[in-house]
Protein backbone atom coordinates (compact mmCIF):
# COMPACT_ATOMS: atom_id res chain seq x y z
CA UNK A 1 0.00 0.00 0.00
CA UNK A 2 1.46 3.19 -1.38
CA UNK A 3 2.35 5.82 1.58
CA UNK A 4 0.69 8.71 -0.70
CA UNK A 5 -2.39 6.71 -0.19
CA UNK A 6 -2.20 7.95 3.60
CA UNK A 7 -1.47 11.08 3.05
CA UNK A 8 -4.89 11.29 0.95
CA UNK A 9 -6.85 10.19 3.99
CA UNK A 10 -9.07 12.30 5.66
CA UNK A 11 -7.95 12.54 9.61
CA UNK A 12 -8.99 9.58 11.98
CA UNK A 13 -9.50 10.83 15.78
CA UNK A 14 -7.42 8.89 18.51
CA UNK A 15 -7.57 12.14 20.83
CA UNK A 16 -4.49 13.05 22.92
CA UNK A 17 -1.68 10.65 24.21
CA UNK A 18 1.51 10.13 25.55
CA UNK A 19 4.39 12.84 23.82
CA UNK A 20 6.99 9.53 23.01
CA UNK A 21 6.68 6.56 21.10
CA UNK A 22 8.61 3.54 21.92
CA UNK A 23 8.63 0.57 19.35
CA UNK A 24 10.50 -2.60 18.58
CA UNK A 25 10.88 -3.71 15.11
CA UNK A 26 11.65 -7.74 14.17
CA UNK A 27 12.08 -9.45 11.06
CA UNK A 28 8.76 -11.00 9.94
CA UNK A 29 10.32 -14.04 8.65
CA UNK A 30 12.88 -15.23 11.34
CA UNK A 31 12.33 -15.61 14.95
CA UNK A 32 13.07 -13.18 17.66
CA UNK A 33 15.69 -11.51 14.76
CA UNK A 34 15.81 -7.61 15.67
CA UNK A 35 15.70 -4.80 12.69
CA UNK A 36 18.58 -2.09 13.38
CA UNK A 37 18.59 0.99 11.09
CA UNK A 38 15.06 0.91 10.13
CA UNK A 39 13.73 4.51 9.57
CA UNK A 40 10.33 5.23 12.16
CA UNK A 41 8.23 8.05 11.23
CA UNK A 42 5.40 9.81 12.84
CA UNK A 43 3.20 11.88 11.08
CA UNK A 44 0.22 13.84 11.81
CA UNK A 45 -1.92 16.37 9.99
CA UNK A 46 -0.63 20.03 9.75
CA UNK A 47 2.28 18.85 11.96
CA UNK A 48 6.03 18.13 10.96
CA UNK A 49 6.93 14.97 10.47
CA UNK A 50 9.41 13.23 13.43
CA UNK A 51 11.80 10.81 13.20
CA UNK A 52 13.84 7.95 14.59
CA UNK A 53 15.86 5.31 13.66
CA UNK A 54 15.95 1.63 15.36
CA UNK A 55 19.11 0.53 17.53
CA UNK A 56 20.70 -2.64 17.52
CA UNK A 57 18.32 -3.80 19.37
CA UNK A 58 15.55 -2.90 16.64
CA UNK A 59 14.13 -0.15 19.19
CA UNK A 60 13.01 3.20 18.42
CA UNK A 61 11.30 6.36 20.68
CA UNK A 62 10.02 9.11 18.77
CA UNK A 63 9.98 11.87 21.55
CA UNK A 64 7.33 15.08 20.29
CA UNK A 65 7.58 18.74 21.76
CA UNK A 66 3.21 18.33 22.17
CA UNK A 67 0.68 15.68 22.69
CA UNK A 68 0.28 13.98 19.58
CA UNK A 69 -3.49 13.87 18.12
CA UNK A 70 -5.72 14.09 15.08
CA UNK A 71 -4.38 11.27 12.52
CA UNK A 72 -1.42 10.06 13.57
CA UNK A 73 0.43 7.09 11.43
CA UNK A 74 3.59 5.45 11.96
CA UNK A 75 5.61 4.60 9.01
CA UNK A 76 8.56 1.91 9.12
CA UNK A 77 11.11 1.66 6.57
CA UNK A 78 14.10 -0.16 5.49
CA UNK A 79 16.03 -1.12 2.31
CA UNK A 80 14.47 -4.31 1.28
CA UNK A 81 11.52 -5.03 3.39
CA UNK A 82 8.03 -3.53 2.53
CA UNK A 83 7.56 0.12 4.17
CA UNK A 84 4.56 -0.59 7.03
CA UNK A 85 2.34 1.70 7.68
CA UNK A 86 -0.21 1.94 10.85
CA UNK A 87 -2.52 4.14 12.65
CA UNK A 88 -1.23 4.98 15.93
CA UNK A 89 -1.74 4.63 19.28
CA UNK A 90 1.66 2.36 18.69
CA UNK A 91 3.46 2.88 22.02
CA UNK A 92 5.19 0.36 23.43
CA UNK A 93 3.98 -2.27 20.58
CA UNK A 94 6.24 -4.51 18.78
CA UNK A 95 5.76 -4.34 14.53
CA UNK A 96 7.27 -6.65 12.31
CA UNK A 97 8.96 -5.60 8.79
CA UNK A 98 8.14 -8.53 5.91
CA UNK A 99 11.27 -8.83 3.23
CA UNK A 100 10.28 -8.19 -0.38
CA UNK A 101 8.98 -10.90 -1.77
CA UNK A 102 10.17 -12.79 -4.89
CA UNK A 103 7.72 -14.67 -5.98
CA UNK A 104 5.26 -13.71 -8.66
CA UNK A 105 2.07 -15.07 -7.45
CA UNK A 106 2.58 -15.19 -3.58
CA UNK A 107 1.63 -13.48 -0.09
CA UNK A 108 2.45 -13.08 3.20
CA UNK A 109 0.38 -12.88 6.62
CA UNK A 110 2.01 -11.59 9.44
CA UNK A 111 0.33 -11.26 12.97
CA UNK A 112 1.15 -8.72 15.79
CA UNK A 113 -0.29 -7.68 18.84
CA UNK A 114 0.29 -6.32 22.58
CA UNK A 115 1.66 -7.80 25.69
CA UNK A 116 -1.46 -10.01 26.34
CA UNK A 117 -2.70 -12.93 25.36
CA UNK A 118 0.47 -14.44 25.64
CA UNK A 119 -0.13 -16.86 22.53
CA UNK A 120 -1.68 -15.89 19.66
CA UNK A 121 -1.74 -18.55 16.82
CA UNK A 122 -2.42 -18.25 12.78
CA UNK A 123 -4.32 -20.74 11.24
CA UNK A 124 -3.57 -21.16 7.17
CA UNK A 125 -6.37 -23.37 5.58
CA UNK A 126 -5.99 -24.50 1.65
CA UNK A 127 -7.17 -27.74 -0.19
CA UNK A 128 -6.60 -30.43 2.17
CA UNK A 129 -3.49 -28.24 4.45
CA UNK A 130 -3.95 -26.82 7.83
CA UNK A 131 -0.75 -24.84 8.76
CA UNK A 132 -0.41 -24.34 12.17
CA UNK A 133 2.20 -24.43 14.76
CA UNK A 134 1.82 -27.94 15.08
CA UNK A 135 1.75 -28.72 10.71
CA UNK A 136 4.11 -25.97 9.39
CA UNK A 137 3.98 -26.49 5.84
CA UNK A 138 6.34 -26.82 3.14
CA UNK A 139 6.98 -25.77 -0.33
CA UNK A 140 4.10 -23.32 -1.08
CA UNK A 141 3.47 -22.49 2.14
CA UNK A 142 4.51 -22.40 5.32
CA UNK A 143 4.67 -20.88 8.79
CA UNK A 144 7.80 -18.26 9.17
CA UNK A 145 7.61 -17.75 12.80
CA UNK A 146 5.94 -18.92 15.69
CA UNK A 147 5.70 -16.67 18.47
CA UNK A 148 4.21 -18.02 22.68
CA UNK A 149 5.78 -14.74 24.28
CA UNK A 150 3.17 -12.12 23.72
CA UNK A 151 3.64 -9.56 20.56
CA UNK A 152 4.62 -11.80 17.58
CA UNK A 153 5.11 -12.06 14.89
CA UNK A 154 3.24 -15.27 13.56
CA UNK A 155 3.80 -15.37 9.35
CA UNK A 156 2.61 -17.48 7.00
CA UNK A 157 4.02 -17.16 3.75
CA UNK A 158 2.19 -18.17 0.59
CA UNK A 159 5.10 -18.37 -1.88
CA UNK A 160 2.58 -19.80 -4.76
CA UNK A 161 -1.59 -19.38 -4.88
CA UNK A 162 -2.74 -22.40 -6.14
CA UNK A 163 -4.80 -22.40 -9.17
CA UNK A 164 -8.89 -22.21 -7.79
CA UNK A 165 -8.30 -23.12 -4.46
CA UNK A 166 -10.07 -21.51 -1.80
CA UNK A 167 -7.79 -20.06 1.27
CA UNK A 168 -9.12 -19.08 4.53
CA UNK A 169 -7.02 -17.12 7.18
CA UNK A 170 -7.92 -17.27 10.91
CA UNK A 171 -6.70 -16.59 14.71
CA UNK A 172 -7.15 -18.15 17.31
CA UNK A 173 -6.10 -17.15 21.15
CA UNK A 174 -4.52 -20.46 22.46
CA UNK A 175 -4.53 -18.69 25.55
CA UNK A 176 -8.24 -18.16 26.08
CA UNK A 177 -9.13 -21.85 27.77
CA UNK A 178 -12.10 -19.97 28.57
CA UNK A 179 -13.98 -18.86 25.21
CA UNK A 180 -16.05 -16.48 26.99
CA UNK A 181 -13.72 -13.34 27.20
CA UNK A 182 -12.98 -10.03 25.35
CA UNK A 183 -9.23 -10.89 25.58
CA UNK A 184 -8.73 -11.67 22.27
CA UNK A 185 -10.36 -8.35 21.37
CA UNK A 186 -8.62 -6.26 23.73
CA UNK A 187 -4.94 -7.17 22.37
CA UNK A 188 -4.84 -5.15 19.89
CA UNK A 189 -3.79 -7.45 17.26
CA UNK A 190 -3.20 -6.85 13.06
CA UNK A 191 -2.62 -8.76 10.55
CA UNK A 192 -0.87 -7.38 7.26
CA UNK A 193 -0.79 -9.12 4.02
CA UNK A 194 1.72 -8.05 1.73
CA UNK A 195 2.47 -9.00 -1.88
CA UNK A 196 5.98 -8.43 -3.44
CA UNK A 197 7.34 -5.43 -1.93
CA UNK A 198 3.57 -3.78 -0.89
CA UNK A 199 1.23 -3.80 2.02
CA UNK A 200 -2.07 -4.78 0.36
CA UNK A 201 -4.35 -5.07 3.48
CA UNK A 202 -4.37 -4.48 6.71
CA UNK A 203 -7.07 -5.76 9.31
CA UNK A 204 -7.97 -5.35 13.58
CA UNK A 205 -9.18 -7.34 15.59
CA UNK A 206 -12.46 -6.13 15.93
CA UNK A 207 -13.28 -4.79 19.34
CA UNK A 208 -15.30 -5.26 22.40
CA UNK A 209 -16.93 -8.69 21.25
CA UNK A 210 -15.81 -11.68 23.53
CA UNK A 211 -14.49 -15.13 21.54
CA UNK A 212 -11.24 -17.22 21.25
CA UNK A 213 -11.00 -17.02 17.32
CA UNK A 214 -10.81 -14.49 14.70
CA UNK A 215 -11.71 -15.41 11.05
CA UNK A 216 -9.68 -12.31 9.49
CA UNK A 217 -10.16 -12.97 5.27
CA UNK A 218 -10.55 -15.59 2.69
CA UNK A 219 -8.85 -16.11 -0.57
CA UNK A 220 -11.49 -16.78 -3.47
CA UNK A 221 -10.17 -19.63 -6.43
CA UNK A 222 -9.64 -16.07 -8.59
CA UNK A 223 -7.28 -14.90 -5.69
CA UNK A 224 -9.02 -12.09 -4.37
CA UNK A 225 -9.17 -11.50 -0.80
CA UNK A 226 -12.23 -11.23 1.02
CA UNK A 227 -12.76 -9.45 4.52
CA UNK A 228 -14.98 -11.80 6.79
CA UNK A 229 -13.41 -10.25 10.01
CA UNK A 230 -15.70 -11.84 12.25
CA UNK A 231 -14.94 -13.07 16.04
CA UNK A 232 -16.24 -16.19 17.45
CA UNK A 233 -16.20 -18.62 20.64
CA UNK A 234 -14.97 -22.14 20.53
CA UNK A 235 -14.44 -24.54 23.64
CA UNK A 236 -10.47 -24.67 24.04
CA UNK A 237 -9.21 -28.59 23.52
CA UNK A 238 -5.12 -27.64 22.69
CA UNK A 239 -5.94 -26.64 19.23
CA UNK A 240 -8.57 -25.45 16.46
CA UNK A 241 -10.11 -28.09 14.38
CA UNK A 242 -10.31 -27.83 10.55
CA UNK A 243 -13.69 -28.06 10.51
CA UNK A 244 -14.66 -25.30 12.97
CA UNK A 245 -12.48 -23.11 10.55
CA UNK A 246 -14.25 -23.89 7.79
CA UNK A 247 -17.46 -23.70 9.13
CA UNK A 248 -17.59 -20.71 10.93
CA UNK A 249 -15.90 -19.23 7.75
CA UNK A 250 -19.00 -20.16 5.76
CA UNK A 251 -21.13 -18.47 8.60
CA UNK A 252 -19.39 -15.40 8.81
CA UNK A 253 -19.04 -15.17 4.55
CA UNK A 254 -23.15 -15.70 4.45
CA UNK A 255 -23.47 -13.08 7.09
CA UNK A 256 -21.43 -10.59 5.20
CA UNK A 257 -23.18 -11.20 2.06
CA UNK A 258 -26.56 -10.66 3.70
CA UNK A 259 -25.14 -7.44 5.42
CA UNK A 260 -24.03 -6.10 2.18
CA UNK A 261 -20.51 -5.30 3.62
CA UNK A 262 -19.23 -5.02 -0.50
CA UNK A 263 -22.08 -3.47 -1.95
CA UNK A 264 -21.47 0.46 -2.02
CA UNK A 265 -24.74 3.09 -1.58
CA UNK A 266 -25.09 4.59 -5.17
CA UNK A 267 -23.42 8.31 -3.24
CA UNK A 268 -20.44 6.15 -1.97
CA UNK A 269 -20.59 4.78 -5.90
CA UNK A 270 -20.18 8.58 -7.48
CA UNK A 271 -17.49 9.28 -5.13
CA UNK A 272 -15.29 6.29 -6.44
CA UNK A 273 -15.87 6.87 -10.18
CA UNK A 274 -14.19 10.53 -9.36
CA UNK A 275 -11.42 9.06 -7.39
CA UNK A 276 -10.93 6.95 -10.12
CA UNK A 277 -10.88 9.03 -12.87
CA UNK A 278 -8.45 11.42 -10.86
CA UNK A 279 -6.33 8.11 -10.87
CA UNK A 280 -6.67 8.04 -14.62
CA UNK A 281 -5.72 11.29 -15.77
CA UNK A 282 -2.31 10.70 -13.48
CA UNK A 283 -1.70 7.45 -15.03
CA UNK A 284 -2.39 9.07 -18.81
CA UNK A 285 0.34 12.17 -17.38
CA UNK A 286 2.69 9.39 -16.16
CA UNK A 287 2.73 9.87 -12.46
CA UNK A 288 1.83 6.09 -11.59
CA UNK A 289 2.42 5.90 -8.10
CA UNK A 290 -0.13 8.60 -6.88
CA UNK A 291 -2.57 6.98 -9.71
CA UNK A 292 -2.31 4.16 -7.90
CA UNK A 293 -3.08 6.03 -4.68
CA UNK A 294 -6.36 7.75 -6.13
CA UNK A 295 -7.39 3.71 -7.16
CA UNK A 296 -6.88 2.56 -4.20
CA UNK A 297 -9.38 5.07 -2.34
CA UNK A 298 -11.73 4.77 -5.43
CA UNK A 299 -12.04 0.85 -3.99
CA UNK A 300 -12.22 2.11 -0.21
CA UNK A 301 -15.07 3.62 -1.06
CA UNK A 302 -16.55 1.25 -3.56
CA UNK A 303 -14.86 -2.50 -2.97
CA UNK A 304 -16.97 -3.67 -5.79
CA UNK A 305 -15.62 -1.19 -8.60
CA UNK A 306 -13.74 -3.97 -10.81
CA UNK A 307 -12.40 -1.07 -13.39
CA UNK A 308 -10.59 0.51 -10.42
CA UNK A 309 -8.70 -2.53 -9.43
CA UNK A 310 -8.06 -3.30 -13.20
CA UNK A 311 -6.30 0.26 -13.45
CA UNK A 312 -4.46 -0.13 -10.44
CA UNK A 313 -2.73 -3.40 -11.74
CA UNK A 314 -1.57 -1.44 -14.88
CA UNK A 315 -0.15 1.29 -12.87
CA UNK A 316 1.99 -1.43 -10.61
CA UNK A 317 2.96 -2.98 -14.07
CA UNK A 318 4.10 0.27 -14.94
CA UNK A 319 6.20 0.96 -12.04
CA UNK A 320 7.79 -3.05 -12.31
CA UNK A 321 5.87 -3.88 -9.33
CA UNK A 322 4.63 -6.99 -10.68
CA UNK A 323 3.08 -9.01 -7.78
CA UNK A 324 1.31 -6.06 -7.21
CA UNK A 325 -0.57 -6.08 -10.46
CA UNK A 326 -1.33 -9.87 -10.17
CA UNK A 327 -2.75 -8.94 -6.88
CA UNK A 328 -5.13 -6.29 -8.05
CA UNK A 329 -5.64 -7.79 -11.29
CA UNK A 330 -7.46 -10.97 -9.59
CA UNK A 331 -9.41 -8.50 -7.38
CA UNK A 332 -10.52 -7.16 -10.67
CA UNK A 333 -11.51 -10.58 -12.10
CA UNK A 334 -13.46 -11.89 -9.15
CA UNK A 335 -15.76 -8.81 -8.43
CA UNK A 336 -16.64 -7.67 -12.20
CA UNK A 337 -19.79 -7.40 -13.00
CA UNK A 338 -22.65 -5.77 -15.02
CA UNK A 339 -22.27 -5.14 -19.00
CA UNK A 340 -18.69 -4.33 -19.38
CA UNK A 341 -17.92 -7.69 -16.86
CA UNK A 342 -16.28 -9.72 -19.70
CA UNK A 343 -14.09 -6.51 -21.08
CA UNK A 344 -12.84 -5.91 -17.15
CA UNK A 345 -12.24 -9.65 -16.81
CA UNK A 346 -10.36 -10.28 -20.49
CA UNK A 347 -7.95 -7.18 -19.56
CA UNK A 348 -6.83 -8.27 -16.50
CA UNK A 349 -6.35 -11.82 -17.49
CA UNK A 350 -4.31 -10.08 -20.59
CA UNK A 351 -2.86 -8.24 -17.82
CA UNK A 352 -1.56 -11.64 -15.91
CA UNK A 353 -0.97 -13.77 -19.31
CA UNK A 354 1.63 -10.77 -19.36
CA UNK A 355 3.13 -11.29 -15.77
CA UNK A 356 3.49 -14.46 -16.59
CA UNK A 357 5.10 -14.71 -20.00
CA UNK A 358 7.67 -12.08 -18.58
CA UNK A 359 8.65 -14.06 -16.08
CA UNK A 360 9.27 -17.20 -18.25
CA UNK A 361 6.16 -19.32 -16.72
CA UNK A 362 4.67 -19.82 -20.42
CA UNK A 363 1.80 -22.17 -19.48
CA UNK A 364 0.21 -20.12 -17.42
CA UNK A 365 0.68 -17.59 -19.48
CA UNK A 366 -1.32 -19.49 -22.30
CA UNK A 367 -3.79 -20.32 -20.03
CA UNK A 368 -4.47 -16.65 -19.21
CA UNK A 369 -4.34 -15.62 -22.48
CA UNK A 370 -7.13 -17.98 -23.48
CA UNK A 371 -9.09 -17.02 -20.78
CA UNK A 372 -8.90 -13.34 -21.91
CA UNK A 373 -10.02 -14.30 -25.54
CA UNK A 374 -12.99 -16.44 -24.37
CA UNK A 375 -14.32 -13.52 -22.11
CA UNK A 376 -13.76 -10.67 -25.11
CA UNK A 377 -12.06 -12.47 -28.60
CA UNK A 378 -9.52 -10.20 -30.24
CA UNK A 379 -6.81 -10.72 -33.15
CA UNK A 380 -4.41 -9.44 -30.48
CA UNK A 381 -5.09 -12.16 -27.85
CA UNK A 382 -5.10 -14.68 -30.87
CA UNK A 383 -1.72 -13.30 -31.74
CA UNK A 384 -0.33 -13.94 -28.11
CA UNK A 385 -1.67 -17.11 -27.46
CA UNK A 386 0.38 -18.07 -31.07
CA UNK A 387 3.44 -16.73 -29.69
CA UNK A 388 3.46 -18.38 -26.61
CA UNK A 389 2.30 -21.64 -27.74
CA UNK A 390 5.76 -21.57 -29.74
CA UNK A 391 7.65 -20.78 -26.66
CA UNK A 392 6.41 -24.23 -24.81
Amino acid sequence: MGLNRWLLLSAFSIGAWAQSVSIDVLDATIKDKRVSGATVILQQTGETSLRATTNAQGKATINSPKNIGASAILIVKKEGFSDLVVKCPCDGLTYALSPVMKSLDGLRIVLTWGATPSDLDSHLLYANKHIYFDKKGSGLAYLDVDDISSYGPETITIQKLEPNETYIYTVHNYSGKNAHTDALSKSGAKVFVYAGQSLVKTYNVPQKIAGNVWTVFKIDANGQIIDLNAIDEHIYNGQLPTEYIKRFAEKASGANAAAGVQIASAPIASEAVELNNKGERLYRAGNFQDSISYYQLAVEADPRYAQAYSNMGLSYRKLNLFSESMWANRNAISIASGEDANIVRANSYYEIARLYEQNGAFLDALNYYQLANRENPKQAYDKAIARVKAKL
